[in-house]
């Protein structure tokens, strides 16, 4: 059946019915909210003519109506600028692959082939809130840190409203961005999950922000206003992420921090501002028909770091002959920013502006050029910069002082140049003094060297206060200056201790540093303060001066414009060096020696009949350190196991690293748990040697001697003899036989290899024999060589250093002309024991030796300033022990003859341990006569109850104090015994 199409009449009443029905389907409402729409642009037109209304009737003047039209129209047209920008912002976040596709790829195909971007990958990281757009790694640089530079971007539209309903007030954000670089270190490098010990952020150079306000804060938007309030807010941000601020998260526990939140600076520059010509005349007379000059002066920033020169009337070509020092945190990435202006009694004119990447003068060491000053015609500056490297030694002091005294100061306020730099990190209190009435201080110290005080944060109601400050200073002469330290209340009035350091007794201090406790003058006798100081030297390396024309370093690009336009006056000249430049890092490892001797009262695990028959253990023992795991062999059925094992480790002096020794029960299934160890490894480094019986932690008994040494390295050929005849008379179970040297090895560069097109051929070979090395100077050949096996002109540059490992044993056994061989087992350790008991000093190069007995370390000595004898009770160690628990220790004693309250002393209560700390100091007024006729005894006590069966008597001793030298001060080890010496 077919359907007939319908025709043109039919239609026609149905499609006229059409709009008659989509009109009467309209919201009746719209002509309602028409009126309102009426009614709220005539209420805008009056509150818009009111304000003129109410001007004429109060009769006010036009001008305030004019100004008020004035900050209106400043408002709207920044907040319309803010929120084109942030709209912007959010089109590209939206339609990023449309944008890109269409403004990027365009660009870039119009560019030649041979162009690519290569410094800085395109990456798209957490493309939600916070976007990371860029990232750049580091790999030139120190092996034993990871440093990222992302470059972030935020542009959203977050909305935070807030209202007060009692005033009816609004205020709010919408719409926040954030632009900038932030660097990320990965610090220090571990073998264990999660490989980083901590993540340090920061912002190089301060990130860039814009801020749509809205409510009541809408004000913030007016011109002057909404600078100033972005600018609070970057200062607020600045104050803990921007250099030289760091956030560091450890992220492993243990994490000595300190050095990671406020590590050494990279370098030191000294910036000799000397001169500049051709400046812009600026002071223009009967407008600008007759030029005048300028009065210019400069403005150098690096980082938060500014300095201003005096200005130079009426000269187009000032010379100035300033010098200024700058830290220098992070390299690569803080610049020298430089800018000029004239000096005017209202608004001082610009003059030019100039920027150099700092990573540039440390390359060059020295550089002494002209500079073109960028957004202006015309204008250069001449700049000499110095890159001073950090010596942790005092050996070139002398030199660096004799130098500075050729260095010509110009100007009444100028310092005098620096021969070192000191860092101070302010660690913690205890045990500060209270205020009247028993109430909590308020701590905050005042640090002063010299003429520079800097005071650190307050901490609020404590007197234990933890502050985690960090301060630097620069150094004239260290033999002469001082530290001076005040712990004061937050009133600044009352005093809660002081202390003084000499700068001469860093000189003398291992690597010129201190971390300890110190014992606050004028305070409490418990209050100690601990802070870390170190001081380094500045040097000027005249033999790394380039003589090459610096270029830009890798990355640098928009830096190599910079330099390329300076103007040298000197034309250098191109040559290949005769020798490296390694980092200052390069033969900084070490070798950490562990001897594993024994253990003694360890835990039976394999007991037999459901436990009713006690068993034995089969105990072995696992070593890690810096991410290397050793294990020892088993010794079955042996609560007293000897393993006379040796192990050898390079080590990399990071902070926080410790060497653990965990003890186990070798089982068929899971092997059980019989104690741990941990030592620090930076104790280890400052002991050199130490050769102790350690208490297991975490378990009942048991304990494990261990000798362990870090090796001195020398370069003294003459030593090898010596140490190989040690080396060989020793006998280890693990058939380990102890390194002699250490090879370094540092490959800088190769000249004139052949051209291959295969990548498995090599292009030339070498062979160095180390003997060579024994034949030159220090044990260190730096130079050209030729290759084997290429073109002739092939080359390669590098430096291979020697450092023999002389051991302290190895010291003493050559001095006594001693032939004793330590045999296997346990005679080897008897007779190894031996040989250190008779010729190795103990730590701190005291007389008394470590000798297995029972020692106690005391300091004396007599302070003429306070006429006052100190004794300090510092610790014990292979302490006796009367059951299967170590001993609660305790220590008194008494200035004899005397016997009274007043020279009686004893310390507090070392619960379990064999080697008590106690660092506690006891001070007795009297004069120095009087003290020489004292005898001090001392007894070692273990806490017990008076019903207990245990023994209370530990050790005495007796010191006749006319027999020691109390002005010098006295601190050593000493024997105890059950009867008074």
């Amino acid at each position: 059946m077919e359907k007939e199409p319908m025709s043109s009449d039919d239609a026609g009443p149905s499609a006229g019915a059409a709009p008659e029905a989509a009109e009467s389907a309209l919201p009746q409402e719209s002509a309602g909210k028409h009126a309102v729409s009426v009614l709220l642009s005539f209420g805008k037109c009056v509150g818009a003519l009111l304000p003129v209304y109410l001007a004429g009737y109060f009769g006010f003047s036009i001008s305030l109506v004019l100004l008020g039209l004035l900050v209106y129209m400043g408002w709207k047209h920044s907040r319309d600028g803010k929120l084109a920008r942030v709209q912007s912002a959010m089109y590209f976040l939206e339609n990023e692959q449309d944008v890109t596709t269409t403004r990027v790829f365009r660009s870039k195909r119009d560019l030649p082939a041979w162009v690519n971007f290569p410094d800085v990958e395109k990456v798209e990281w957490i493309n939600k809130a916070l976007k990371v757009v860029g990232v750049k790694a580091y790999t030139e640089y120190d092996k034993r840190q990871v440093i990222l530079d992302l470059y972030i971007s935020y542009a959203g539209d977050v909305e935070i409203n807030v209202e007060v309903k009692k005033y009816f007030c609004k205020a709010g954000v919408k719409g926040i961005q954030l632009h900038g670089n932030l660097r990320v270190i990965l610090e220090p490098l571990i073998g264990d999950v999660p490989l980083v010990g901590a993540i340090t952020m920061f912002f190089i150079r301060r990130p860039k922000l814009d801020i749509n306000w809205t409510g009541l804060i809408n004000l913030l938007d007016i011109p002057g206003l909404n600078a100033m309030s972005d600018t609070m807010i970057m200062d607020a941000i600045a104050s803990f992420l921007v250099l030289p601020n760091r956030l560091t998260v450890p992220l492993v526990a243990n994490l000595h921090v300190a050095q990671l939140r406020s590590p050494l600076p990279r370098g030191i520059v000294r910036i000799h501002l000397l001169e500049a010509e051709n400046l812009a005349a600026k002071d223009n007379y009967m407008k600008g028909v007759i030029s005048g000059k300028s009065d210019p002066y400069a403005v150098l920033r690096v980082g938060t770091q500014t300095f201003t020169s005096h200005h130079v009337d009426n000269n187009l070509n000032p010379q100035w002959r300033e010098m200024y020092e700058v830290i220098v945190h992070e390299v690569p990435g803080q610049e020298l920013e430089l800018e000029v202006f004239d000096k005017d009694p209202d608004q001082d004119d610009f003059l030019g502006r100039m920027k150099l990447d700092l990573g540039i003068v440390k390359k060059a060491v020295l550089l002494d050029e002209w500079y073109t000053l960028k957004d202006v015609p015309s204008g250069q500056v001449h700049l000499k910069l110095e890159w001073l490297s950090l010596l942790p030694s005092a050996e070139r002091l002398s030199e660096v002082l004799e130098r500075n005294k050729n260095i010509t100061i110009y100007g009444k306020t100028a310092d005098a140049p620096s021969a070192a730099v000191l860092t101070v990190y302010l660690d913690r209190a205890q045990d500060l003094p209270f205020k009247k009435g028993y109430k909590d201080p308020s701590p905050m110290v005042q640090i002063s060297v010299q003429d520079t005080t800097k005071e650190s944060k307050t901490v609020y109601g404590t007197n234990n206060p933890v502050w985690e400050d960090a301060f630097t200073f620069f150094i004239q002469d260290p033999r002469k200056q001082d530290i001076d330290i005040q712990v004061k209340d937050d009133d600044r009035a009352l005093t809660l201790g002081s202390l003084s350091i000499p700068l001469s007794r860093l000189l003398s201090s291992a690597e010129l540093s201190m971390d300890q406790w110190f014992q606050l003058e004028k305070s409490g006798p418990a209050s100690r303060i601990y802070i870390t100081v170190m001081l380094r030297v500045l040097w000027l390396n005249e033999e790394a001066i380039l003589t090459t024309p610096v270029t830009p370093l890798p990355g640098d690009g928009g830096v190599e414009s910079e330099v390329s336009s300076g103007v040298s006056k000197v034309t250098p000249t191109s040559k290949r060096p005769d020798h490296t430049s390694p980092d200052s890092n390069f033969a900084s490892e070490g070798v950490l020696r562990i001897h594993l001797v024994e253990a003694q009262s360890l835990i039976a695990k394999d007991n037999l009949m459901g436990g009713m028959v006690k068993g034995k253990s089969d105990p072995y023992v696992k070593i890690c350190v810096g991410g290397l795991a050793f294990r020892s062999q088993v010794i079955k059925e042996n609560l007293n196991p000897v393993w006379n094992e040796l192990y050898e480790v390079i080590l990399t002096q990071l902070p926080g690293q410790e060497v653990e020794f965990d003890l186990y029960d070798k089982d068929i299934d899971q092997d059980d748990f019989l104690g741990r160890v941990k030592v620090s490894l930076r104790d280890l480094i400052s002991a050199q040697f130490t050769d102790e019986w350690y208490t297991l932690n975490d378990v009942k008994s048991g304990r494990i001697h261990l000798v362990l040494e870090w090796l001195p390295k020398v370069s003294d050929s003459t030593r090898l003899e010596q140490i190989l005849h040690y080396n060989i008379r020793q006998s280890y179970l693990n058939k380990t036989v102890p390194s002699a040297a250490l090879l370094f090895v540092y490959v800088e560069r190769a000249h004139g290899l052949p051209l291959s097109h295969s990548w498995g051929q090599a292009l030339g070979s070498l062979v160095l024999p180390v003997r060579e090395l024994l034949g030159e100077k220090d044990l260190v050949l730096d130079r050209w060589f030729s290759l084997d096996g290429a073109m002739p002109e092939s080359q390669i540059l590098l430096r291979a250093e020697l450092k023999l490992l002389d051991s302290k044993l190895a010291q003493c056994a050559d001095a006594e002309g001693s032939s004793h061989v330590i045999p296997s087992g346990d005679a080897a350790v008897e007779a190894s024991s031996e040989l250190r008991h008779r010729s190795v000093p103990v730590q701190g190069g005291e007389d008394a030796s470590s000798t297995g007995k029972a020692q106690v370390k005391l300091s004396v000595a007599y302070s003429s300033e306070e006429n006052r004898l100190v004794i300090s009770i510092n610790a014990c160690r292979n302490l006796p022990s009367y059951s299967k628990d170590p001993p609660d220790t305790y220590i008194s004693f008494i200035l004899l003859p005397d016997k009274n309250r007043n020279t009686k002393r004893k310390t507090s209560i070392k619960k379990k341990s064999f080697k008590p700390e106690f660092n506690e100091r006891f001070d007795f007024d009297m004069s120095l006569e009087e003290a020489k006729q004292k005898h001090l005894e001392v007894s070692v006590k273990n806490s017990v109850s008076f019903m207990s069966r245990e023994k209370e008597l530990l050790g005495k001793l007796q010191l006749d104090l006319n027999q020691l030298d109390l002005k010098a001060g006295v601190s050593q080890w000493y024997d105890l015994s059950h009867e008074t010496n």
